[in-house]
């Protein structure tokens, strides 16, 4: 009887010390995956947007200084080519700018679209690929950067994935990224909570968050 008493609190402690691993490792129970604590340790270290070189789909080159210009930037990464997540992930991202009022889009806010394909995403497929999102190709641009090293830079600060299965497509990872005015990565959301992602970004725009 007593050994049995014994057994079950070790058990108990056994569980509850678990429990507290389990609760400290996953920050709280907020990363429950590999991918979601990754997530979580890029937004909270908020690297700094990297020094690239954009081509968009008017064949304008800058860099991201200039375009994001102490603005905020509401960011997707994606390639013309891909037929499962991307064309859903710019569907998205239309609807989230459709609910951020006019008087910040362009003002305060920027939006863009980053292909991690630049060989077969130039100007003029990107062009092209805008218009079924009704992008305006200023206040949400959709781009290239040509450069390659500076392309795997800047997925490695934030965190996305990109692996070539060797037919021309990719496996990748997929998300709303906001950049603060500060050029530091503030926010990292679901693609697939629009609304959540909406209100998000307009408490950001109303608080000067990040600023």
């Amino acid at each position: 009887m007593v050994k049995n008493r014994h057994t079950a609190i070790s058990i108990i402690v056994v569980i509850i010390f678990g429990f507290g691993l389990f609760y400290t490792g996953t920050d709280g129970f907020r990363a429950f995956t590999a991918e979601s604590a990754r997530t979580l340790e890029i937004v909270q270290t908020q690297p700094e947007f990297p020094p690239v070189t954009l081509e968009d789909s008017k064949e304008r080159t800058y860099t991201f200084d200039e375009f994001a210009d102490g603005r905020y930037v509401f960011i997707t990464f994606m390639y013309t080519s891909c037929t499962t997540v991307c064309p859903q992930l710019e569907m998205n991202m239309a609807e989230v700018y459709k609910q951020i009022p006019d008087k910040y889009i362009g003002e305060e806010i920027v939006f863009l679209s980053i292909s991690f394909d630049p060989e077969r995403d130039d100007p003029e497929t990107l062009a092209k690929y805008r218009g079924y999102f009704n992008s305006d190709g200023e206040t949400w641009r959709m781009a290239r950067i040509n450069d390659k090293d500076e392309l795997e830079s800047l997925l490695d600060k934030l965190g996305v994935i990109v692996i070539p299965d060797g037919n021309g497509n990719f496996t990748h990872n997929s998300a709303f990224y906001v950049i603060g005015k500060s050029g530091h990565l503030l926010e990292v959301m679901d693609y697939t909570l629009i609304d959540e992602a909406a209100d998000r970004v307009n408490t950001i725009l109303e608080s000067g968050e990040g600023s």
